[in-house]
């Protein structure tokens, strides 16, 4: 693993220095109203910079408007402290920063205990392999350590992969038929149209998840729709033309599923419409077809490596 880091920018350093304290100040406050001494008492162990910073191939591009993010992984000492409720907080404040102008540079962030990373390391995982390989450390702690990496065989990876595939595209569908109930009920009942934009969200996050788990055989505990999309697209280039943004209706409805995982359930001023509901069904079904072919197309590389192994 690398440290320090070089050859970036006085102005993306300081911009990496305020994301490390959002971080750590907004950890230390979500965990000071635990009363459980195993979460009050939670630490972050490492946090550590990886992704095309760390790598050194990163892109700054102003008039295409491109920024690579600045990808950061936070290990802390338990896994409880890897529940959403904990990085909430640390979410928006990343985000409003952003928006604010006070930062250039968007920060995706996941959250593993050590022994969940230490055993991903120890069984072949190769997200995690690179992360060890690549990754800078700008947080660490003497003692915490990480494991030595492992092969995973290839016969393994590939029943782990078919296990994803049938698993994602099973729950995938649940939801498709739960959201067309819900669309068909909703064209009397506003509740009904917030119940079907809820589960399209839960069709695309699986659908993401789900070529993530069979590429990598890793997926992040994530909701949010943006963050996913930023670690499959670049894995499946096809993925960019699932979401088009050429009209305000376009970039409407993608806000309202991205939306949706929390304000379908529980806001008053949740709205969508049967065109809204129309539209996204349409391009969820775009999304299911590129998944299942980049799916396939793995599950093909694995089979082929197992039969050679």
């Amino acid at each position: 693993m690398k440290r320090p880091l070089r050859q970036l920018p006085a102005a993306k350093q300081r911009e990496l220095d305020a994301a490390v304290d959002i971080i750590e100040t907004g950890f230390a406050k979500a965990i000071s109203t635990r009363r459980a001494d195993r979460l009050k008492n939670g630490r972050i162990l490492k946090i550590i910079l990886f992704g095309s910073y760390a790598r050194g191939d990163w892109v700054h591009d102003p008039v295409g408007r491109y920024f690579s993010d600045f990808d950061i992984i936070v290990v802390v000492d338990q896994e409880d402290l890897t529940d959403f409720e904990f990085w909430e907080d640390v979410e928006k404040r990343l985000v409003a920063e952003l928006s604010a102008g006070a930062m250039r540079t968007p920060v995706s962030l996941i959250v593993h205990s050590l022994d969940d990373f230490n055993w991903k390391l120890e069984h072949g995982r190769g997200f995690f392999i690179d992360i060890l390989r690549d990754g800078v450390v700008l947080k660490d702690t003497r003692g915490a350590v990480f494991s030595e990496p492992q092969p995973l065989p290839p016969t393994t990876a590939l029943q782990e992969a078919t296990e994803y595939f049938e698993e994602w595209t099973g729950a995938t569908s649940r939801f498709l038929k739960l959201a067309k109930i819900s669309a068909e009920e909703g064209q009397q009942d506003e509740e009904w149209r917030k119940n079907a934009a809820f589960n399209l969200h839960q069709a695309v996050e699986t659908l993401y998840q789900g070529l993530l788990l069979v590429l990598m055989l890793y997926s992040p505990k994530s909701h949010n729709l943006v963050n996913l999309r930023k670690m499959t697209e670049p894995l499946e280039p096809r993925l960019r033309e699932v979401w088009p943004q050429d009209t305000k209706f376009q970039k409407r409805c993608f806000e309202l599923l991205r939306a949706a995982y929390v304000k379908a359930r529980y806001s008053r001023h949740y709205r969508i419409t049967d065109e809204e509901l129309a539209w996204l069904t349409e391009r969820i079904e775009v999304l299911r077809q590129i998944v299942t072919e980049a799916s396939e197309a793995r599950l093909v590389e694995l089979r082929r490596a197992a039969e050679g192994n």
